[in-house]
Protein backbone atom coordinates (compact mmCIF):
# COMPACT_ATOMS: atom_id res chain seq x y z
CA UNK A 1 0.00 0.00 0.00
CA UNK A 2 1.23 3.48 -0.86
CA UNK A 3 0.64 6.18 1.74
CA UNK A 4 0.45 9.95 1.32
CA UNK A 5 0.97 12.62 3.98
CA UNK A 6 -1.55 15.42 3.63
CA UNK A 7 0.02 18.85 4.12
CA UNK A 8 -0.84 22.51 3.61
CA UNK A 9 0.67 22.23 0.15
CA UNK A 10 -1.45 19.34 -1.12
CA UNK A 11 -4.60 19.39 1.01
CA UNK A 12 -6.74 21.01 -1.69
CA UNK A 13 -5.95 18.26 -4.18
CA UNK A 14 -6.09 15.25 -1.82
CA UNK A 15 -9.12 13.43 -0.47
CA UNK A 16 -9.27 13.15 3.32
CA UNK A 17 -10.67 9.62 3.69
CA UNK A 18 -13.37 10.25 6.30
CA UNK A 19 -15.12 12.59 3.85
CA UNK A 20 -14.22 11.91 0.23
CA UNK A 21 -16.64 14.09 -1.71
CA UNK A 22 -15.45 17.15 -3.59
CA UNK A 23 -14.20 20.31 -1.90
CA UNK A 24 -17.57 22.03 -2.35
CA UNK A 25 -19.16 19.58 0.09
CA UNK A 26 -19.67 21.30 3.47
CA UNK A 27 -18.24 18.29 5.31
CA UNK A 28 -15.03 18.25 3.28
CA UNK A 29 -14.59 22.02 3.49
CA UNK A 30 -15.09 21.98 7.26
CA UNK A 31 -12.57 19.19 7.87
CA UNK A 32 -9.95 20.61 5.53
CA UNK A 33 -10.20 24.01 7.19
CA UNK A 34 -9.75 22.43 10.62
CA UNK A 35 -6.75 20.39 9.44
CA UNK A 36 -5.11 23.37 7.76
CA UNK A 37 -5.17 25.28 11.04
CA UNK A 38 -3.59 22.35 12.92
CA UNK A 39 -0.64 21.57 10.61
CA UNK A 40 1.37 24.37 12.19
CA UNK A 41 0.80 22.73 15.58
CA UNK A 42 2.41 19.48 14.48
CA UNK A 43 -0.62 17.55 13.22
CA UNK A 44 0.11 14.66 10.86
CA UNK A 45 -2.51 13.18 8.54
CA UNK A 46 -1.27 10.03 6.78
CA UNK A 47 -3.60 8.19 4.43
CA UNK A 48 -3.77 5.57 1.73
CA UNK A 49 -3.19 6.74 -1.81
CA UNK A 50 -6.43 4.99 -2.76
CA UNK A 51 -9.78 6.60 -2.00
CA UNK A 52 -11.40 5.18 1.11
CA UNK A 53 -11.27 5.15 4.89
CA UNK A 54 -7.68 4.23 5.63
CA UNK A 55 -5.75 6.84 7.60
CA UNK A 56 -4.17 7.97 10.86
CA UNK A 57 -4.32 11.48 12.31
CA UNK A 58 -2.10 12.47 15.25
CA UNK A 59 -0.76 15.57 17.00
CA UNK A 60 1.50 16.47 19.94
CA UNK A 61 -0.67 15.93 23.01
CA UNK A 62 -0.11 19.51 24.20
CA UNK A 63 -2.05 20.60 21.10
CA UNK A 64 -4.74 17.92 21.20
CA UNK A 65 -8.35 19.13 21.34
CA UNK A 66 -9.08 17.00 24.40
CA UNK A 67 -8.90 17.64 28.17
CA UNK A 68 -5.86 15.50 28.86
CA UNK A 69 -2.51 16.00 30.59
CA UNK A 70 0.05 14.17 28.48
CA UNK A 71 3.05 16.45 28.04
CA UNK A 72 5.65 14.93 25.77
CA UNK A 73 3.28 12.36 24.26
CA UNK A 74 1.77 12.12 20.80
CA UNK A 75 -2.02 11.95 20.76
CA UNK A 76 -3.81 9.92 18.07
CA UNK A 77 -6.98 11.74 17.00
CA UNK A 78 -8.11 8.91 14.80
CA UNK A 79 -6.90 5.60 13.36
CA UNK A 80 -9.53 4.43 10.91
CA UNK A 81 -9.38 1.52 8.49
CA UNK A 82 -12.67 0.18 7.16
CA UNK A 83 -14.43 -1.45 4.24
CA UNK A 84 -12.24 -3.30 1.74
CA UNK A 85 -9.11 -1.99 3.48
CA UNK A 86 -9.69 -4.10 6.59
CA UNK A 87 -7.75 -7.31 7.14
CA UNK A 88 -4.63 -6.36 5.17
CA UNK A 89 -2.43 -5.02 7.96
CA UNK A 90 -2.89 -1.38 7.02
CA UNK A 91 -3.70 -0.39 10.61
CA UNK A 92 -0.36 -1.87 11.62
CA UNK A 93 1.39 0.07 8.85
CA UNK A 94 -0.15 3.37 9.91
CA UNK A 95 0.48 2.81 13.61
CA UNK A 96 4.08 1.75 12.93
CA UNK A 97 4.67 4.95 10.98
CA UNK A 98 3.20 6.98 13.84
CA UNK A 99 5.47 5.21 16.34
CA UNK A 100 8.53 5.75 14.15
CA UNK A 101 7.74 9.43 13.56
CA UNK A 102 6.96 10.04 17.23
CA UNK A 103 10.17 8.33 18.34
CA UNK A 104 12.22 10.48 15.98
CA UNK A 105 10.51 13.56 17.44
CA UNK A 106 11.56 12.51 20.94
CA UNK A 107 8.09 11.74 22.26
CA UNK A 108 7.52 9.73 25.44
CA UNK A 109 4.89 7.57 23.78
CA UNK A 110 1.43 7.57 22.28
CA UNK A 111 -2.02 8.04 23.78
CA UNK A 112 -5.52 7.61 22.39
CA UNK A 113 -9.15 7.44 23.53
CA UNK A 114 -10.98 4.14 23.74
CA UNK A 115 -13.27 2.29 26.15
CA UNK A 116 -13.61 -1.03 27.95
CA UNK A 117 -16.08 -2.21 25.34
CA UNK A 118 -16.01 -0.99 21.75
CA UNK A 119 -17.84 2.31 21.24
CA UNK A 120 -18.62 4.03 17.92
CA UNK A 121 -15.94 6.38 16.60
CA UNK A 122 -13.39 5.30 19.23
CA UNK A 123 -10.37 3.05 18.83
CA UNK A 124 -10.95 -0.70 19.13
CA UNK A 125 -9.78 -1.72 22.64
CA UNK A 126 -8.87 -5.27 21.60
CA UNK A 127 -6.59 -3.93 18.89
CA UNK A 128 -4.94 -1.44 21.24
CA UNK A 129 -4.26 -4.19 23.79
CA UNK A 130 -2.83 -6.41 21.05
CA UNK A 131 -0.45 -3.61 20.06
CA UNK A 132 0.77 -3.13 23.63
CA UNK A 133 -1.35 -0.17 24.75
CA UNK A 134 -2.58 -0.02 28.36
CA UNK A 135 -5.32 1.92 30.12
CA UNK A 136 -3.85 4.86 32.05
CA UNK A 137 -7.02 6.68 33.11
CA UNK A 138 -10.78 6.24 33.02
CA UNK A 139 -13.70 8.68 33.12
CA UNK A 140 -17.03 8.09 34.87
CA UNK A 141 -18.79 7.63 31.52
CA UNK A 142 -16.62 4.65 30.52
CA UNK A 143 -14.30 6.53 28.18
CA UNK A 144 -10.70 5.45 28.73
CA UNK A 145 -7.33 6.98 27.98
CA UNK A 146 -4.88 4.37 26.67
CA UNK A 147 -1.15 4.81 26.24
CA UNK A 148 1.87 3.14 24.68
CA UNK A 149 5.00 4.41 26.46
CA UNK A 150 8.37 4.29 24.73
CA UNK A 151 9.98 4.53 28.17
CA UNK A 152 8.36 2.47 30.93
CA UNK A 153 9.41 5.14 33.46
CA UNK A 154 7.54 7.88 31.62
CA UNK A 155 4.75 9.55 33.58
CA UNK A 156 1.32 8.25 32.59
CA UNK A 157 -1.06 10.57 30.70
CA UNK A 158 -4.30 11.39 32.52
CA UNK A 159 -7.61 13.17 32.10
CA UNK A 160 -8.19 16.62 33.54
CA UNK A 161 -10.73 16.64 36.37
CA UNK A 162 -13.36 18.28 34.12
CA UNK A 163 -13.24 15.21 31.87
CA UNK A 164 -13.08 12.50 34.54
CA UNK A 165 -16.57 13.35 35.79
CA UNK A 166 -18.62 14.39 32.73
CA UNK A 167 -21.53 16.54 33.88
CA UNK A 168 -23.03 19.91 32.99
CA UNK A 169 -25.59 22.18 34.66
CA UNK A 170 -27.82 22.84 31.63
CA UNK A 171 -31.16 21.09 31.18
CA UNK A 172 -32.42 19.55 27.95
CA UNK A 173 -30.19 18.14 25.25
CA UNK A 174 -26.79 19.79 24.98
CA UNK A 175 -24.27 18.80 22.32
CA UNK A 176 -20.58 19.66 22.45
CA UNK A 177 -18.79 19.18 19.13
CA UNK A 178 -15.83 20.30 17.02
CA UNK A 179 -15.04 20.50 13.33
CA UNK A 180 -12.47 17.73 13.70
CA UNK A 181 -15.19 15.33 12.57
CA UNK A 182 -16.40 16.39 9.11
CA UNK A 183 -19.83 14.81 9.50
CA UNK A 184 -20.78 17.39 12.13
CA UNK A 185 -20.99 20.08 9.47
CA UNK A 186 -23.86 18.19 7.88
CA UNK A 187 -25.63 16.42 10.72
CA UNK A 188 -25.56 18.88 13.63
CA UNK A 189 -27.90 21.27 11.72
CA UNK A 190 -30.11 18.27 10.87
CA UNK A 191 -30.50 17.35 14.55
CA UNK A 192 -31.05 20.99 15.51
CA UNK A 193 -33.88 21.18 12.96
CA UNK A 194 -35.38 17.88 14.14
CA UNK A 195 -35.31 18.99 17.79
CA UNK A 196 -37.04 22.26 16.90
CA UNK A 197 -39.75 20.42 14.95
CA UNK A 198 -40.33 18.12 17.94
CA UNK A 199 -40.41 20.97 20.43
CA UNK A 200 -37.37 19.59 22.24
CA UNK A 201 -34.86 21.83 24.01
CA UNK A 202 -31.57 21.35 22.19
CA UNK A 203 -28.40 23.42 22.40
CA UNK A 204 -25.39 22.84 20.15
CA UNK A 205 -22.08 24.18 21.46
CA UNK A 206 -19.45 24.36 18.73
CA UNK A 207 -16.00 24.16 20.30
CA UNK A 208 -13.91 26.25 17.93
CA UNK A 209 -10.63 26.70 19.80
CA UNK A 210 -8.04 24.58 21.57
CA UNK A 211 -8.42 26.20 24.99
CA UNK A 212 -12.13 25.41 25.20
CA UNK A 213 -11.56 21.88 23.90
CA UNK A 214 -8.88 21.24 26.52
CA UNK A 215 -11.27 22.30 29.28
CA UNK A 216 -14.43 20.62 27.99
CA UNK A 217 -16.67 18.65 30.41
CA UNK A 218 -16.12 15.45 28.44
CA UNK A 219 -13.14 13.34 27.28
CA UNK A 220 -14.59 13.15 23.75
CA UNK A 221 -14.88 16.61 22.24
CA UNK A 222 -15.64 15.69 18.62
CA UNK A 223 -19.19 14.78 19.65
CA UNK A 224 -20.59 14.56 23.18
CA UNK A 225 -24.34 14.62 23.84
CA UNK A 226 -25.76 15.37 27.30
CA UNK A 227 -29.33 15.28 28.60
CA UNK A 228 -30.34 17.17 31.75
CA UNK A 229 -26.70 17.41 32.74
CA UNK A 230 -25.85 13.74 32.29
CA UNK A 231 -23.60 12.41 29.53
CA UNK A 232 -25.42 10.24 26.99
CA UNK A 233 -23.23 9.27 24.06
CA UNK A 234 -20.45 10.10 21.63
CA UNK A 235 -22.36 8.39 18.80
CA UNK A 236 -23.18 10.85 16.08
CA UNK A 237 -26.87 11.49 15.51
CA UNK A 238 -28.83 11.97 12.32
CA UNK A 239 -32.54 12.74 12.33
CA UNK A 240 -33.59 9.06 12.54
CA UNK A 241 -31.23 8.24 15.42
CA UNK A 242 -32.29 11.33 17.31
CA UNK A 243 -35.97 10.55 16.89
CA UNK A 244 -35.30 7.04 18.15
CA UNK A 245 -33.54 8.52 21.16
CA UNK A 246 -36.62 10.65 21.79
CA UNK A 247 -38.80 7.57 21.52
CA UNK A 248 -40.57 8.90 18.43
Amino acid sequence: MEYIRVTKENIESEHICCAISNNNDVQVASKKAWLSERFGEGLVFLKSAERGKCFIEYIPAENAWNPIIADGYMYIDCLWVSGSFKGHGYSNDLLSECISDSTKKGKKGLCILSSEKKKPFLAEPKYLKYKGFEVCDRADNGIELWYLPFDKNAEKPRFKECAKHPHIDENGYVLYYTSQCPFNAKYVPVVEKTAKEQGVKFTAIHIDNKADAQNAPTPVTTYALFFDGEYLTNEQMNDKRFLKLLGK
